[in-house]
């Protein structure tokens, strides 16, 4: 069973970084477009590359490349093949997946690739969206980090 309590800790542990909030919604919306790739196993790997790459706040693109649960996935790997396929202009063949492995999913990888692309490139948007909204709302419920944010922003914030 899933202990709320810590997730919520977690959550808040997350969103009171010190940084800036589009510095920590950047990293969870890089994140959160590599949960959508088909690269399964490789989600951990590639959110912790594109974080050193980028500069980007590793803890939240990390917990980004985890949205993409074992729930949603193989709903989201059919619409990103149907979206894929429907952009490449082809009639989608029937998608029978036995496992994520990539020899199963290889004779789909152009439309699944498009497809995927585009749905991470949408919710990589709102993901960065909802995640700076939750870290400016929740910083302003606690003064310490209403300080901190207010002064991150007369200041600036170098994002290196």
């Amino acid at each position: 069973m899933i202990n709320t309590d810590k997730l919520k800790h977690q959550f808040k542990k997350i969103l009171s970084l010190d940084a800036h909030p589009g510095h920590i919604a950047a990293g969870f919306a890089a994140g959160v477009f590599i949960s959508f790739t088909p690269f399964f196993g490789l989600h951990t790997p590639l959110a912790i590359a594109i974080a050193f790459i980028f500069r980007l706040n590793k803890l939240t693109c990390i917990t980004g490349a985890w949205v993409n649960t074992p729930l949603t996935v193989f709903p989201a790997l059919a619409a990103s093949y149907k979206l894929g396929e429907f952009m490449l202009g082809n009639k989608p063949m029937a998608f029978h997946v036995k496992s994520l492995e990539w020899s199963s999913l290889k004779m789909y990888a152009s439309s699944l690739l498009l497809g995927s692309s585009v749905i991470g490139f949408f919710a990589a948007l709102a993901g960065y969206a909802i995640c700076y909204w939750l870290v400016t709302v929740l910083r302003r419920k606690d003064a310490g980090l209403t300080a901190i944010t207010r002064e991150m922003e007369e200041l600036g914030e170098d994002l290196e």
